[in-house]
């Protein structure tokens, strides 16, 4: 095969495609649907708080696409239905939908309550499903599309005093395997990100802490935090035609850590 036979298609243009961002008012999400306007995207941010993600949308015109955002808890059955209606009544499809939405509760397991176990599985779990499950039906009639989960480095490897994230973390990860072999053979590829330590919202209560300085840190084979920007290439990439053999693949962006 020589160059002339390859097809002259711009990779990573996402020109005309429409992107759902749960979680997408802050933090990774944020810097995700950034990265992907940036690639030419029609962006939905998804978030429970309305004037957020207003605030947002309006920074993310700036990219010249069209941004907009619709509240909803993904941990409602309803309201996940009602946030694929409006993006289909606004753009008319869904080619994208990237499930970012988390939380974290930290603490050793014996001063934790189940209802904080219970709070981070139903978000981080129970939220990517619906979610996912939301938008099935109509990717199966496109025969297209794209679901990208946030799961985590602490999916793959344990970490003291996270007992709720790590296992929901895994969990995201194992959901990404199982409904990628559902759902390949209707042209959807469902691939997941693990992001190391990540300067979120999330993070900067503990980014200066004995903690982060001997573990977090000292885990990266880079020996820092990763900026939320370096999220941004992995979205566009697994977002994009140049990611169309990967399905079910966990994309590791930690700076190193699973290497060792």
């Amino acid at each position: 095969m020589s160059v002339s036979d390859l097809p002259g298609i711009k990779l990573f243009d996402l020109s005309g495609k429409v992107a759902v961002i749960t979680g997408g008012s802050k933090g990774l999400g944020l810097a995700m649907a950034a990265g992907l306007a940036s690639a030419g995207a029609n962006i939905v941010l998804v978030n429970r708080n309305a004037l957020d993600g207003e605030k947002s949308a309006a920074e993310l015109r700036a990219f010249g696409t069209q941004v907009t955002s619709f509240a909803a808890d993904i941990t409602s059955v309803d309201q996940t239905e009602a946030m694929v209606r409006f993006v289909v009544e606004t753009f008319g499809k869904i080619d994208i939908l990237i499930n970012s939405a988390g939380i974290n509760i930290r603490g050793p397991i014996d001063q934790l309550s189940p209802a904080d176990f219970n709070q981070v599985m139903e978000v981080n779990v129970n939220g990517t499903w619906l979610a996912s499950r939301a938008v099935t039906p109509l990717m199966k009639q496109q025969r297209s599309g794209k679901i990208i989960n946030l799961a985590s480095t602490l999916g793959l490897v344990g970490l003291a005093n996270r007992t709720p994230y790590t296992a929901s973390k895994g969990a995201v990860v194992q959901m990404t395997r199982a409904l990628a072999m559902e759902l390949a053979p209707f042209n959807i590829n469902v691939n997941a990100i693990c992001p190391g330590p990540f300067l979120t919202e999330m993070n900067i209560p503990i980014a200066d802490s004995d903690e982060a300085r001997d573990i977090i840190i000292g885990a990266t084979a880079l020996q820092r935090w990763a900026n939320l920007q370096e999220i941004q290439g992995a979205a566009i990439f697994l977002s994009s035609e140049a990611s169309s053999y990967m399905v079910g693949s966990i994309l590791t962006v930690d700076g190193g850590w699973t290497a060792h």
